[in-house]
């Protein structure tokens, strides 16, 4: 493990809790994501709806995500974090109006895809402003908090909810009456950021367009995505099947278990990012292909012999390993990718990770229908497992990967001179 220090703060950059802070909106907003995912039983029951409406009712937020995804890096680049971020949380206040008030199953898809068009606004303009507020010389400082954040936020929604819910009268309401406030302290961060002003584009072009990243970075972002998307399908995949699998292994429904359930896998993906930041890349994306293969291989178990413990290490070790993942992957391109294109390789990165995580877990589902729980998931568990393991082969290949996990050279491309590429060698 290569020893490191703190980067000191750069002069004239902005004060090391402004880098903290910048992060705060990205966390508000995924608590957002994933606030609804205890009460769908409530509404389930109030409304009335089948498995499968409401696995229509998920895929809207994935189509808003996607779609933003689009639009929302490019943007970001060229007018500046804060002209996408402040609508993006505006749109997620709505999300929480809606939501609150939500009588029909229409009103849910609605507060879905607002909250998946926020949500993909703020991943590409809210992780590329921790970057920019961070400045030259704390990259390290700035992939770590951005990863953080989103995978914190995660966690903290579904917990929040699940206890709000069961001790507070109108847990409906409650729980995103407490999440617009988040979302406000939000919107203050943003308005009182010090980002820097925006870059002039470095090129043309349309600004809906699927995203991408600048050329000679292609690797990176495939790098990345190959350990990244299988640790985020396996998330989502725990994060879905886990309140039904404890209902048949604890025999409960209580909305607080199945929060802290996905609260301890998100906590493992926030911890285990803070326990590798000083391992190279390599080693940060091989362990997180290594921990997704062994998280799908304590799922078949946990399916299989009716298992608690080994539900919660296939929830441990895939949380870890979207957090592995997703922070060799957002250090890679904070490594290479200058300013004027990092908030639409955000973008890509994204994508890449989020449309098997919204495709395979939901045809999981149609096949558990057809051919029950524990053949679907065992399926699904061994197509993910060789997923990841395929991704981590692909690492090893790639050993070039050689600088700490989210230490790049300072003499990078935000740092005013040209990328190194020492760590590009064998």
């Amino acid at each position: 493990m290569a020893e490191t220090t703190p980067a000191p703060q750069p002069a004239g950059a902005a004060p090391t809790r402004w880098v903290w802070l910048a992060a705060w909106p990205v966390t508000a907003v995924f608590v957002l994501s994933n606030a609804a995912t205890p009460l769908y039983v409530l509404w389930q029951r109030d409304i009335g709806f089948s498995r499968g409406t409401l696995t229509v009712v998920f895929a809207c937020y994935i189509a808003g995500l996607l779609g933003s995804l689009l639009v929302s890096g490019v943007a970001a680049d060229r007018l500046g974090r804060r002209p996408v971020l402040l609508p993006a949380l505006a749109l997620a206040v709505t999300a929480c109006l809606v939501f609150a008030t939500a009588s029909s199953v229409a009103a849910l898809v609605v507060a879905r895809l607002c909250t998946g068009i926020a949500v993909g606004a703020v991943v590409s303009a809210g992780m590329a402003a921790v970057t920019d507020v961070a400045g030259p010389g704390r990259d390290r400082l700035a992939a770590l908090l951005a990863s953080c954040a989103m995978v914190s936020g995660a966690g903290l929604g579904p917990l929040l909810a699940g206890v709000l819910s069961e001790t507070l009268p109108a847990p409906t309401v409650t729980v995103f009456a407490v999440e617009a406030v988040l979302l406000a302290t939000a919107i203050l961060v943003v308005w009182r950021m010090p980002l820097p002003r925006a870059a002039a584009p470095a090129s043309g072009g349309s600004w809906v367009r699927a995203p991408r990243v600048p050329r000679g970075d292609g690797w990176r972002l495939a790098l990345g995505v190959a350990v990244f998307a299988p640790g985020i399908t396996a998330t989502s995949f725990v994060l879905s099947l886990g309140p039904s699998l404890l209902a048949g292994l604890l025999g409960t429904a209580n909305r607080i278990v199945a929060g802290l359930t996905a609260f301890v896998m998100f906590a493992a993906a926030t911890g285990v990012q803070f326990a590798v930041r000083g391992l190279r890349r390599h080693a940060v994306l091989a362990a997180g292909a290594a921990s997704t293969t062994l998280g799908m291989a304590s799922l078949a178990v946990a399916v299989h012999t009716a298992s608690v413990a080994a539900l919660v290490a296939a929830a441990l070790l895939a949380g870890a390993g979207q957090g592995m993942g997703q922070l060799g992957g957002l250090s890679l391109l904070n490594s290479s990718v200058p300013p004027s294109r990092l908030a639409e390789a955000n973008a890509a990165f994204n994508v890449g990770g989020y449309v098997p995580a919204g495709l395979l877990p939901v045809a999981s589902g149609y096949l558990s229908d057809a051919v029950g729980l524990t053949a679907g998931a065992t399926v699904f568990a061994a197509v993910l497992a060789a997923l990841a393991v395929a991704g981590g082969v692909c690492v090893l290949l790639r050993r070039s990967v050689a600088s700490p996990a989210a230490d790049p050279s300072p003499t990078n491309a935000r740092g005013g001179g040209q990328p190194s590429r020492k760590a590009d060698r064998p």
